[in-house]
């Protein structure tokens, strides 16, 4: 294992900022990070139709092929490079597409249950809980459902209710217990955002006494 990669776990419900997060740590460490997403990571069904497919639950840890999560960070994390699935929320299933991705010092997991599997958590260096009050969170979901996923907004409020806020209590929400820094608020919280990035510097420039 390459002792010199970190990897850090943001986690948080949906909408709560994560992205905004871990866009702010990519454009100011640039090359230095890389970021894997949980999303990305969502089981094929190509054997079901795409109605089928719209009904599924995909807010529960069984949707998500986690295992395959943590053999490319141990792929990544021993200096080899990986090609990461790609998933198309517009059809409810993965793309043929893949992601080349090559190690850094820095990778960023990020997805709303990445704290829920004990051997993923394991290999995190540091894990953030972005915590946003739960009326942002919907509202920015549908937003981005509507205007970046092609959905409806019933669709998109029924998914909420039915699956996404009582996935949410059961298996997102206790998973902050397991969170080394709880950010409220997400981007925008700056004074957490600058000590993130200061813990993430002294790593990349190996200052001594500070990893």
């Amino acid at each position: 294992m390459n002792q010199d990669i970190m990897i850090i776990g943001i986690a948080g419900g949906t909408g709560s900022g994560k992205t905004t997060i871990t866009n702010r740590l990519k454009e100011r460490f640039g090359d230095d990070v890389t970021v894997v997403y949980h999303d990305n990571y969502y089981k094929r069904n190509d054997n079901l139709p795409y109605e089928e497919r719209c009904k599924l639950n995909y807010d529960h840890p069984d949707a998500f092929d986690t295992d395959l999560m943590i053999q490319h960070l141990q792929e990544l994390k021993a200096g080899n490079a990986i090609d990461c699935p790609v998933y198309d929320f517009t059809v409810h299933n993965r793309s043929d597409r893949t992601i080349h991705i090559e190690p850094t010092k820095v990778i960023i997991v990020e997805g709303i249950l990445v704290f829920q599997n004990e051997a993923l958590r394991k290999m995190m260096d540091i894990k953030l809980f972005v915590d946003t009050d739960a009326d942002v969170r919907i509202l920015r979901r549908i937003l981005r459902d509507v205007q970046e996923r092609g959905r409806s907004l019933e669709s998109v409020v029924n998914q909420y209710l039915t699956t996404v806020k009582p996935m949410h209590e059961k298996f997102v929400e206790p998973s902050k217990r397991c969170a080394d820094l709880i950010i409220l608020e997400g981007g925008s919280n700056i004074v957490a955002l600058d000590i993130l990035m200061q813990k993430i510097y002294n790593h990349v420039k190996g200052i001594p006494g500070q990893q």
